[in-house]
């Protein structure tokens, strides 16, 4: 009989499946027109043109570092968030920003528009103005195209993107219809980002005062690392060929790069189901090796079929599709350079596929690998360029070398984490995924009658007693009351924790020990496994007088009374497997193991790859002086003062 595990990664295999299907019809499409609009323009426009319009598109495409940033950031926030105000509150913010980023992309464009013009050879600076102009709607659409993503609207993804080569290709040859040549060809391009932007307007909720903002900076930065390395190695060898090479040779590598292209397109539409799928799932799901083989083979698939299929093209069906000029002599033809194009494309896919998926659940410290290999193509390019063979060939060695740099220290810690056979035993069970906002309830509910909170308990005790997680307002009330005690303690956790409420069962105690403070260091004598605690306790459960285990066991005598409701205690760890760290509950933990009662014990469990950079978690020099750093710059914050403001707003009372 199959295991609830096993039923889970089940449903989320073929949830990826759906998904990519869905994102596949649409992006086959829109590759389709791509396809239609490079043949239509190379056609009509011959080589030389062909190059220019090509290597200003690819201009637009590098910014798409910044597009893709938005829009994998904002699909990641909207997914992870519960409600709907949580996720119109994340995608507002991250609009607005990605506005002003635009601007400041569209400045810097029209600043140097000559200087980029005459690098690239081009007949005109008028299109790089018109460059900027798509630019500026092409960012701001990231975070729309993000935000469908991150709700499951994969229809209305797909569709905005067929509507995006639909305007391309239409527009396009309108306008070289009409006389304007390449100019009208680029005018098109900004106008198809700018209906895309226009056509895909998400349904929010209203907008409420409350709303927490959303801390998007280590999440974003990650994203441009990741998209920067991504364009630069799928687009940059574009602009050095046409700086290197006559523009009937750089025409024809712009056909060829085409072919990497509509590979990496169809790619992208497995990754964009995939990504905010697993991101909004729970780290029991995706340990299942079976989610990601199921990604690397589709993509794996599809890119083996097109690579076979351009290689046994005859080469003469080129020069009929695009021209008599694009012909190549000899035995390293146009179908020889596409077939090796595409089989180039295929490997560097695979390890994107592996990138995005750490990124969906943690930083991931393999952008930056790939960011080194951009800059590898780079300088390889600029000393290896005597033919378009030998530009692609540099391109295919270092897109092996970059697979097996991510590939294997991937898989090595796939090995060591994953939760197989006997180890499957040594892990908590999850039960469902919660919010902070949940834990941080139940938090403050536990620590209320702390003397600290005296003068909130008449105003605060209904909101602290009977929580509405769904209520921006109460949340942040009960954020700022939990800081007034624990602050240093909460901005410890790192900002990627994933919080569960989980069942810790007899055979898992071995797994948790209490944070060793004052009292708990002279009970436990060095050791803090929660069980050898419990057995020192009752060692020394005669000795009178001593005020720490008599509240110990006033708590034990509360837990026996039936009517009491079940306590929460939290934990933090790197994952379900353990080991797990106290950080509230000591005392109901060690008192209902000494009753025998671990059925009145409700466990909420932060888990975070990170984790060992916090000092409750792991204690060290390192994790001591990050904390040290993190209380100087705390000493401004003042959670009263929040408490003031949001009691004197009209929604708070």
């Amino acid at each position: 009989m199959p295991t609830h595990s096993q039923g889970n990664s089940r449903s989320l295999q073929g949830r990826i499946v759906a998904a990519s299907v869905v994102l596949l019809s649409g992006s086959t499409l829109a590759a389709v027109l791509n396809f239609l609009y490079n043949i239509g323009i190379a056609h009509f426009l011959g080589p030389t043109d062909f190059a220019h319009a090509t290597v200003v598109y690819t201009l637009l495409t590098l910014t798409s570092a910044v597009t893709l940033s938005f829009q994998i950031v904002t699909a990641k926030a909207v997914a992870q968030q519960p409600t709907l105000e949580g996720k119109s509150a994340a995608y507002r913010q991250l609009h607005r920003d990605s506005w002003a980023c635009a601007i400041s992309v569209c400045l810097l464009l029209i600043l140097f528009q000559h200087q980029i013009s005459d690098y690239l050879n081009l007949p005109s600076p008028i299109l790089v103005v018109l460059l900027a102009v798509g630019a500026g709607f092409y960012i701001p659409l990231g975070t729309r195209r993000g935000y469908m993503q991150g709700a499951y609207g994969f229809r209305k993804f797909a569709t905005n993107l067929v509507l995006e080569g639909a305007v391309r290709l239409g527009g396009s040859l309108l306008l070289i219809l009409v006389g304007t040549g390449v100019t009208g060809v680029i005018a098109a391009n900004a106008a198809a980002e700018a209906i895309c932007w226009l056509a895909i307007v998400p349904h929010l909720s209203p907008r409420t005062s409350g709303a927490a903002r959303f801390v998007a900076f280590q999440e974003l930065f990650q994203a441009i690392i990741f998209f920067a390395g991504q364009v630069l190695i799928n687009n940059y060898s574009i602009v050095q060929v046409k700086h290197y090479f006559f523009a009937l040779d750089a025409g024809i590598y712009a056909a060829v790069a085409m072919v990497g292209r509509v590979i990496f397109t169809l790619s992208s539409a497995v990754v964009n189901g995939m990504f905010p799928i697993v991101a909004g799932t729970s780290a029991e799901e995706r340990r299942s090796h079976n989610v990601l083989s199921v990604s690397l083979l589709l993509v794996f698939g599809m890119g083996s079929a097109i690579s076979l299929a351009l290689r046994v093209v005859p080469a003469g069906l080129w020069t009929i599709v695009f021209g008599s000029k694009f012909a190549i002599n000899g035995h390293y033809n146009l179908s020889h350079l596409f077939s090796l194009f595409a089989i180039t494309t295929v490997i560097y896919s695979l390890s994107v596929v592996i990138i995005t998926y750490e990124m969906s659940y943690k930083i991931a410290n393999t952008s930056w690998v790939q960011l080194v290999f951009a800059g590898a193509v780079i300088a390889a390019v600029w000393r290896f360029h005597s033919s378009l063979r030998e530009v692609i060939l540099v391109q295919l060695l270092l897109m092996v070398l970059l697979l097996v740099a991510v590939g294997i220290p991937f898989l090595r810690s796939a090995l060591r984490t994953a939760p197989l056979g006997a180890s499957q035993a040594h892990a908590i069970r999850l039960i469902r995924r919660v919010t902070e906002d949940e834990v941080i309830a139940e938090f403050v509910r536990s620590d209320f009658e702390n003397a600290a909170y005296r003068e909130y308990h008449d105003s605060m005790r209904p909101i602290v007693e009977f929580p509405n997680v769904e209520d921006p307002i109460e949340n942040a009330k009960r954020r700022a009351l939990l800081f007034l005690r624990h602050l240093s303690l909460w901005q410890e956790l790192p900002q990627d924790t994933e919080w569960f409420e989980a069942e810790v069962r007899p055979s898992d105690l071995h797994l948790v020990q209490v944070f060793p403070r004052a009292q708990w260091r002279r009970i436990a004598r060095g050791r803090f496994v929660i069980t050898d605690v419990v057995e020192k306790m009752r060692a020394g459960e005669n000795e009178s007088g001593d005020a720490f285990l008599e509240k110990i066991a006033s708590i034990r005598r509360n837990l026996d009374l039936e009517t009491t409701t079940a306590s929460s205690v939290v934990l933090i760890g790197l994952n379900e497997s353990g080991p797990f760290t106290i950080i509230d509950g000591n005392h109901r933990f060690v008192a209902a193991l000494m009753a025998g009662r671990l059925d009145k014990l409700r466990f909420l469990c932060g888990f975070s790859p990170r984790m060992t950079r916090c000092c409750w978690y792991r204690t060290n020099p390192l994790t001591l002086t990050r904390y040290a750093r993190n209380l100087v710059r705390q000493l401004t914050h003042r959670p009263e003062v929040e408490l003031a403001r949001l009691f004197e707003t009209p929604e708070a009372n």
